[in-house]
């Protein structure tokens, strides 16, 4: 019998793929956009990620955006709803009444089909897929024919992801992804967020205006930011819901939260094609946070600067883009 198992069982009345390794265990809701919702320490008692509880159950499957590990595919907001691309505008739904711009894209509350599931005496995983064509209903607002793969192994170096992008169609696709993660501050069974400190690999801050997009503008880091790329910071320090662009250090884009009572960190490296960083606290209130990688800038294809410096990707037909990410505990 293997030491590290996947098999399907239930999360709080939803479908779930359950993943054991080590002293490790994470649940994952292919029905609810692919989201990895739990990653615990069943040794400590340790939750990383922020689970909904069961009487917030229907609001997470009718908004999944701030538990687990939402996929957002094409992620954050877009003026109007409006999606410039070669030459032809989408339209996207406004879903975000106080802004009047679209919010999130589509992958997050979409169905994905389970590819396989397992373990081994190292590991476990699971692997689904979101395959878009014209019959898909994403197809109505993305008119692209595409495939994302997302695999989750867990193991004694805690959880890997990977995600993977391919065009199936016969014209350019855009390819602009993040994930909204959710990281609990504190983590730890009798924690305190106050002896909590996280850092990230932040670059530079971009300046938003009142409907939250950017200015294409950027602004001065405040001294507690500047702590934020060194010695790290309280993450509710103040209300943040800011947009930066990554400034790897040490060959690395991460961000690290480190509970100093405990002297453990939680590392969550994702990978330098993520171009930008969205930390969002949920208005400074303490319990968790979110320190979304995301591949673009805000309103990508409205602003008008050099796609590269931006993130706006794209994939000719055939073509793949792909990247990787870990959550693990050093200390």
């Amino acid at each position: 019998m293997s030491s590290c198992t996947a098999f399907e069982g239930i999360y709080q009345g939803e479908k779930a793929i359950w993943l054991k390794a080590d002293r490790y265990e994470a649940a994952f809701l292919p029905g609810v956009g692919a989201n990895l919702i739990a990653f615990r320490d069943t040794t400590s008692g340790s939750r990383f990620l922020h689970e909904p509880a069961e009487n917030e159950m229907p609001a997470f499957k009718a908004n999944p955006g701030i538990h687990g590990i939402p996929v957002l595919f094409p992620p954050n907001r877009y003026e109007d709803g409006k999606f410039p691309w070669n030459g032809r505008v989408y339209q996207l739904p406004v879903n975000e009444e106080a802004t009047g711009n679209h919010l999130h894209g589509f992958a997050h509350t979409a169905v994905w089909k389970v590819l396989q599931f397992g373990g081994s005496n190292r590991e476990s995983f699971v692997e689904a897929a979101l395959a878009v064509d014209e019959q898909h209903p994403i197809y109505q607002y993305l008119p692209f024919r595409f495939t994302i793969r997302i695999r989750y192994v867990l193991s004694e170096d805690g959880l890997f992801q990977h995600i993977f992008v391919r065009n199936d169609g016969e014209e350019t696709m855009p390819c602009l992804l993040a994930f909204h993660t959710a990281i609990n501050a504190p983590f730890t069974p009798n924690g305190s967020a106050k002896d909590y400190r996280f850092k990230a690999t932040i670059g530079e801050r971009w300046e938003l205006n009142d409907r939250m997009l950017p200015t294409g503008k950027f602004q001065p880091l405040s001294a507690q930011e500047e702590q934020m790329k060194g010695e790290g910071i309280y993450p509710f320090f103040e209300a943040l819901d800011n947009h930066y662009t990554v400034q790897p250090q040490n060959g690395r884009n991460l961000m690290e939260l480190t509970d100093a009572k405990e002297g453990i960190t939680l590392v969550y490296d994702v990978g330098t094609s993520y171009k930008q960083w969205m930390i969002w606290n949920n208005g400074a209130t303490e319990g968790f946070f979110c320190p979304e990688p995301q591949i673009n800038l805000v309103n990508a294809p409205n602003v008008d600067l050099p796609a590269d410096e931006i993130g706006l990707f794209s994939l000719a037909p055939g073509e793949i883009w792909e990247e990787r990410a870990r959550l693990y505990i050093k200390g």
